[in-house]
């Protein structure tokens, strides 16, 4: 059996609703195809962009099955370098959120997620873009995590700016309730009624007043609950500047619907993706990362996709076999390895692959309909799929480590 490398750039995989887009774009050059398709649509934009600091961020890949049963990855790569000159980066910012504007429905807003470094330079350039009046609110998300500063106060939050399109946004906050039991203790007595419910009182102006515990309360805008993932938390993909669900899941409820349409233009580690898919809303990401790609896959796996990618860049050697069966391909991936120093590490035999798959390529847009991915219950990559037999060449997608993809035709010799 040969294989015939074919440049594929949109692929569609199959799965369960709702459906999601993912772009591996530049946002400046992904930007006119997007508002063309999607302009006045989006219900709710997060941006967790670069924040200036000057940093290499990195993902720690996990290879082979040793890496996948033991959690930790051994594979350490470059997601994305935030290291853009002032006014390059404030170009950039200027596209994304000109860009979030057109896509915005008249009902939509704007989460921008930035910290200290960026906020002041950041917060007028969305003022103008948006309008001062339509600024609502600058959350404050605190969290403990990270290290303790001896040369100024630690550095333990960061700014989340919130802007409405127009005056008729949507916003719901009864969705995103928060346990009155964590809140409202102090200097409040605590009682327990007849029927066994607990309640806390407080007298304020002569008058006394009381709070169920198992009654909401709602967040104000200094989110303090929601804690940052720690080292060895399941959430963990290995993407560095990962945020937890947890952050997204409560921006999702409170400023969209089911069926709403979500987007993301710096999707990195894909939380928010993952979070609107969870949710119900459908959902669009664009990174320019392959190292966001991979991991974006890795959390959509069992969704309906649609990934747009420029062809990978590569001459790894590949082989695979193909035997006829009642209705089926039986496909064997025979062989994979990655060029010679392409990463520092010596990688063996199919510890290379991180996913593959089968499918048919109909009229430039590969249909992805079975597949082998490596997780942490199933860690070992066996190398055999069956594919159905359907009218076509039939074409297989190699996913590796590094975050590329190659598709090759299975042509008789």
């Amino acid at each position: 059996m040969r294989l015939e490398r074919v440049q594929v750039e949109q692929e569609l995989t199959q799965g369960d609703a709702p459906r999601g887009e993912f772009y591996v774009r530049d946002i400046a050059l992904a930007a006119p195809a997007l508002v063309k398709k999607y302009a006045g649509k989006a219900q709710l934009i997060y941006m967790d962009p670069p924040f200036s600091t000057g940093d290499t961020f990195v993902m720690r890949t996990r290879v082979g099955e040793k890496d996948w049963k033991s959690g930790q990855g051994s594979l350490v790569q470059t997601a994305y370098r935030d290291d853009l000159p002032g006014e390059e980066y404030h170009r950039l910012l200027r596209t994304a959120l000109e860009t979030a504007h057109a896509l915005l429905s008249e009902s939509g807003v704007l989460f921008l997620h930035i910290d200290s470094r960026a906020s002041a330079r950041l917060r007028l350039l969305a003022d103008e873009i948006f309008g001062e009046a339509n600024f609502l609110n600058e959350i404050i998300w605190a969290y403990q995590t990270g290290g303790r500063a001896r040369r100024y106060f630690s550095r333990k939050h960061d700014n989340i700016l919130f802007y409405r399109k127009g005056r008729r946004y949507f916003f719901n906050i009864a969705a995103v309730p928060i346990d009155r039991s964590g809140s409202r203790r102090n200097h409040m007595k605590r009682h327990v009624d007849t029927d066994g419910r607990v309640y806390r009182s407080i007298r304020s102006g002569g008058k006394i007043y009381t709070y169920y515990d198992d009654e909401p309360v709602y967040p104000g805008d200094v989110w303090d609950d929601v804690s940052h993932l720690q080292q060895k938390d399941p959430q963990r993909t290995g993407y560095d500047t990962q945020k937890p669900l947890s952050l997204l899941t409560r921006i999702i409820r409170c400023a969209s619907r089911p069926g709403d349409l979500v987007m993301d233009l710096f999707a990195g580690s894909g939380t928010t993706l993952e979070a609107a898919r969870l949710e119900g809303r459908r959902f669009v990401g664009v990174d320019m990362s392959p190292i966001s790609h991979m991991t974006v896959r890795k959390r959509m796996m069992g969704a309906q996709m649609l990934f747009d990618a420029p062809p990978s860049q590569g001459e790894p050697s590949a082989e695979c076999s193909m035997l006829p069966g009642v209705g089926f391909y039986e496909l064997s991936l025979d062989k994979f390895e990655l060029e010679d120093g392409l990463v520092a590490k010596a990688i063996k035999g199919l510890d290379a692959v991180d996913n593959w798959g089968a499918g048919y390529l109909r009229g430039g847009v590969f249909h992805l309909m079975t597949r082998e991915e490596r997780t942490q219950k199933n860690p070992l990559l066996t190398g055999r799929i069956s594919l159905p037999v359907f009218e076509g060449t039939p074409v297989i997608r190699i996913g590796d480590v590094t975050g590329r993809a190659f598709h090759y035709a299975l042509q008789s010799d």
